[in-house]
């Protein structure tokens, strides 16, 4: 039946930056699925353990700083030795630096690329390679934005980190689809997080975004739990190396 194939149950997912926002949402999705969730933060994320564990799931709490990739090798071992296997990872984890582009610095540029776009990198490289030693393939679904496909004003390197994003998408599809490894993206709009919550408190800003929003409202969370459940899912087998906008229609105006 399809919606067996939708199913997660026995499934174990990594998700980094689930702390909040779409992080936890997207934790939360795939633990209604059935999947029990690794969560790799730079922070307790107490408040989704408490709604993974009250699906009757198991969270494991991982804490790193992804801008140092040295760490990722012992978060995928740690992973294994306590759930046995890996079978999805979401590479959410990101930050964003603001400025006028005359005046960005090789700073911001650093800490950005090496989050957004670096780790995304050595995450998955890391867990495929799990993946094979598992003989099972996986699933790898990586958080690009809007910024993957426009320039956007101030945002220089979380614009090209995005875009990397679905560069590498690509890349990766393309070596690892033969072993049974599906790579995929997710590109959330405008949505309601703490992130946007100055965005949404600036009437003149509010209104001219939900102008160019077709479905004429802000994305939640929960928007995204369809989305990553489907390419988490067996649902999703034959689809390879696409990003899917999750935006209203913002990217069709």
């Amino acid at each position: 039946m399809i919606l067996d194939q939708f199913n997660l149950g026995g499934k174990v997912a990594i998700v980094t930056g689930c702390d909040t926002g779409l992080g936890q949402g997207m934790a939360r999705a795939l633990a209604q699925a059935g999947a029990d969730i690794v969560g790799v933060n730079v922070v307790e994320p107490a408040e989704t353990i408490r709604q993974v564990q009250a699906l009757g799931r198991n969270f494991l709490d991982l804490r790193a700083n992804l801008a140092d990739t040295g760490c990722i090798e012992g978060l995928v071992k740690k992973a294994v030795s306590v759930s046995g296997q890996i079978d999805i990872l979401v590479n959410n984890a990101g930050i964003i630096r603001r400025e006028d582009a005359l005046k960005f610095s090789e700073k911001d540029w650093d800490d950005v690329m090496s989050i957004n776009a670096k780790a995304v990198f050595f995450f998955s490289q890391a867990v495929a390679r799990q993946f094979v030693a598992q003989g099972t393939g996986g699933k790898i679904i990586n958080v690009a934005s809007m910024l993957s496909f426009q320039g956007g004003v101030r945002v220089p390197s979380y614009t090209a980190s995005k875009s990397a994003v679905v560069g590498v998408t690509r890349l990766m599809a393309n070596e690892w689809a033969a072993r049974g490894i599906n790579v995929n993206a997710i590109a959330p709009g405008y949505m309601a997080t703490n992130n946007t919550a100055a965005l949404r408190a600036d009437e003149g800003r509010n209104s001219s975004i939900l102008e160019r929003i077709p479905a004429g409202r802000w994305g939640t969370p929960e928007d995204l739990g369809g989305p990553v459940v489907f390419l988490a899912s067996s649902a999703s087998d034959y689809v390879n190396g696409y990003t899917v906008a999750v935006d209203g229609g913002w990217l069709a105006r």
